[in-house]
């Protein structure tokens, strides 16, 4: 029998006891609760800010940092705008104050609510393309900082309405002139829709776009553009709804007069009346029968005639059935590869009433245009193009298709003149370097038509007649055609 070694109650003889029991495989239970050490549990969950990865603490850093500087931002507008010498993009994060969840109450004075800053869109309008180009970066930064969604949507559509002004202001050339003449109606269209309209016809035209049909990709990407913008238009119309719901409750509180004349003037301008737009669709056709085309489709315009939906506020348009039947052959007629939509229709310069328009009911012709496109090699774009990488289209031509079936006075043809204006002469330019000088034509006939104008690219006509691309001037069976390219200039490479 073996005697057991004996005890010493010195510190840590416990300790060492349960080891030597443990690594004998002795059963004896030597543990002294006295002296016995428990560490606490860790607590479930994320570890400590102590246990953060390098990479953590460096973005909290940063977020942190971002947090900061956008406040600073918001509390530097904020002065400004008190004192008077607010910049465009103080006035547009004033305005987000109200409706900011985010931003820290201590930072406003209780005299903020009564003062008046524009309207978003109103502020934009003012500006022109360098101050434009100045707002963008700035909304840029407050975009980059934000983190609330709400503020986010709010300066992504103010961006973007920012970019729009920026292009309007912007030289255009001759192709975005072809291109401009469909987007006035375009813009017609979208112009009274929803912002739920708007998303719902968004999802018809990409998936048209990703479909395999045979369309004409330039016209619905043009579409689809607009509609981007009106888009975020609709979005800040809604959110600035809001902005000015909730500084009219604040105001009621400290000057209630001012507060019930903001909600008056918003009352009275929302009872104003508009034109009612139904469910967009998208038309299942492979290439849009004209630029107007689309309006009998998405705005619902059942009762009136293919492609007049755009004229169905002014009420003096010809909308007889032959003036129908020939719009609609005209139409089936198609665009080529080559060819747009031409709607650049512009005020007839000093228009007076007409001597007949007591015996007749003045009206409007009707109309279907097209504008010629191709590419020009001259020597800058020779040398910096080629037919795999071709240069932007220009215009080249022009096909008015004009229709006066209900000519009181059928012997007399209508006629056509060219119009300068500033005094300018055929031959003369007063356009800017590397852009083109543009005149109005005027198409003139006698009751129960208004005379009707275009604005044209002002070149050079070419009168030869070699097939289609000739020149054609004929008035047979109600339709005046005018018919013509530009003259070409050939280059040596």
């Amino acid at each position: 029998m073996v005697r057991a070694a004996p005890r010493f109650d010195c510190p840590g003889a416990a300790a060492r006891r349960n080891y030597v029991a443990s690594a004998t495989g002795d059963k004896w239970d030597l543990r002294d609760p006295n002296n016995r050490i428990t560490k606490p549990a860790r607590p479930a969950g994320k570890p400590p800010a102590a246990y953060l990865t390098q990479d953590e603490q460096a973005r909290k850093f940063v977020a942190d940092e971002d947090k900061f500087v956008l406040k600073q931002s918001k509390k530097k507008a904020d002065i400004r705008v008190r004192e008077g010498r607010a910049k465009p993009i103080d006035l547009l994060a004033f305005n987000l104050r109200y409706i900011d969840t985010d931003r820290d109450v201590f930072d406003d004075h209780e005299a903020d609510v009564e003062i008046d800053v524009p309207a978003p869109v109103a502020v934009i309008e003012s500006l022109d393309v360098g101050q434009l180009e100045e707002l963008d970066g700035d909304i840029t930064s407050y975009h980059t900082l934000e983190m609330n969604s709400q503020n986010r949507e709010y300066w992504t559509a103010v961006q973007a309405l920012c970019s729009e002004r920026r292009q309007k202001l912007r030289p255009m050339g001759a192709e975005e002139r072809a291109v401009s003449s469909v987007s006035a109606d375009v813009d017609k269209i979208l112009g009274p829709k929803s912002l739920e309209q708007l998303e719902k016809l968004e999802g018809q035209i990409k998936a048209k776009l990703r479909s395999d049909e045979a369309i004409d990709t330039d016209y619905w990407g043009q579409l689809l553009k607009s509609l981007l913008v009106y888009k975020a238009k609709a979005k800040l119309q809604k959110i600035y709804a809001s902005i000015k719901e909730t500084r009219i409750e604040t105001l009621r509180e400290r000057n209630p007069e001012k507060a019930n004349a903001i909600a008056a003037a918003d009352t009275a301008s929302s009872e104003m009346p508009s034109r009612n737009a139904s469910a967009p669709t998208v038309p299942s056709s492979s290439k849009p029968t004209s630029a107007l085309g689309l309006a009998s489709h998405a705005s619902g315009a059942g009762n009136a005639p293919p492609g007049t939906a755009r004229f169905s506020t002014t009420g003096n348009e010809d909308f007889s059935q032959a003036t129908k039947a020939l719009y609609e052959r005209e139409v089936a007629r198609g665009i080529s590869e080559n060819e747009e939509i031409f709607t650049a229709e512009e005020t007839v310069p000093g228009t007076a009433k007409p001597q007949w328009a007591d015996k007749y009911r003045p009206r409007k012709p009707r109309y279907f245009n097209r504008v010629q496109m191709g590419y020009e090699w001259n020597k800058y774009n020779q040398t910096h193009y080629d037919h795999d990488n071709p240069p932007p289209k220009v215009v080249q031509g022009y096909k008015f298709n004009i229709f006066y079936p209900d000519l009181i006075d059928k012997t007399k043809a209508p006629t056509f003149k060219i119009i300068r204006e500033h005094g300018r002469r055929r031959g003369e330019s007063f356009a800017a370097a590397g852009e083109e000088d543009t005149c109005l034509i005027r198409f003139i006939s006698g009751p129960p038509y208004e005379d009707i104008a275009f604005r044209i690219v002002d070149r050079e006509w070419d009168y030869s007649a070699k097939r289609d691309r000739g020149f054609k001037s004929s008035f047979d069976k109600g339709i005046l055609q005018l018919h013509f390219q530009f003259k070409k200039i050939y280059y040596r490479k």
